[in-house]
Order: C-alpha cells, then sequence, then structure tokens
C-alpha cells in the first residue's frame, strides 16, 4: 500500500518536476547513470515541501522485476537501510536533496532508480 501511495510522486526523465494537489514534489535530473563494475555512482534527487515533518525513500526497480525498497531518510535526522553498506544517501535538508549512493558497482545494480517522498 506504501508502494502504490507513493508512485504518483515519484519522477523520472530529464529535468521533469511531478507535483500533488498538496504542492509537494520529487524531481530527479538524471536519465541515466553509466558506471562500470567496482565504480561507485550517485544518484540526485531534489525535492519541494512546506513541510517540515516528512519521509524522503528511494527504490529500485530491476529490469523486468518489482519494485524494491532500499532506504528511507526522515527530516529529522533517523534513516532506515535495507539495501546494505554500499548503498548510502546523502540528505542536505538545507538544499532539499537526497542523493544515493552506491559503491562497488555488481551487475545487479542494473536498474531503474525512484525516488518518493511522503508526509510524516
Amino acid at each position: 500500500a506504501l508502494v502504490l501511495a507513493l508512485l504518483f510522486r515519484v519522477c523520472l526523465g530529464s529535468g521533469v518536476t511531478c507535483r500533488s494537489s498538496m504542492e509537494d514534489s520529487v524531481t530527479q535530473t538524471q536519465r541515466s547513470e553509466s558506471a562500470l563494475e567496482r565504480e561507485s555512482v550517485s544518484l540526485d534527487c531534489t525535492y519541494e515541501t512546506s513541510l517540515s515533518d516528512y519521509f524522503l525513500y528511494w527504490y529500485k526497480q530491476p529490469p523486468r522485476g518489482s519494485l524494491i525498497f532500499l532506504l528511507w531518510q526522515h527530516s529529522a535526522g533517523a534513516k532506515k537501510n535495507e539495501a546494505g553498506e554500499r548503498f548510502s544517501v546523502n540528505f542536505q535538508k538545507d538544499k532539499s536533496s537526497i542523493s544515493l549512493r552506491i559503491t562497488a558497482l555488481e551487475l545487479g545494480d542494473a536498474a531503474t532508480y525512484f525516488c518518493a517522498f511522503s508526509r510524516g
């Protein structure tokens, strides 16, 4: 239910911003990112909200696969990472940005990555 509730606020594509009726938005500016095995990559996501209490999420969807939850970050600093130590976020609240960093890339990391927002 959580995933379905968030999907309409997820953005993909170059410079595309999607907004909910509540004026919260998420923007992903990178259409794609290429790297080699064992390298690192950083995926950028910015958001807009007037709220002080909110959650940010990262999901991945492998080719022909289902959506997989990676991690969440709360605006107050709490976080939960289910993706493992190769996955981390750089949360800059003052810049309204949350980047996903993946180190020591593996073939299984090839996927579409989604940034999402929800109210706290």
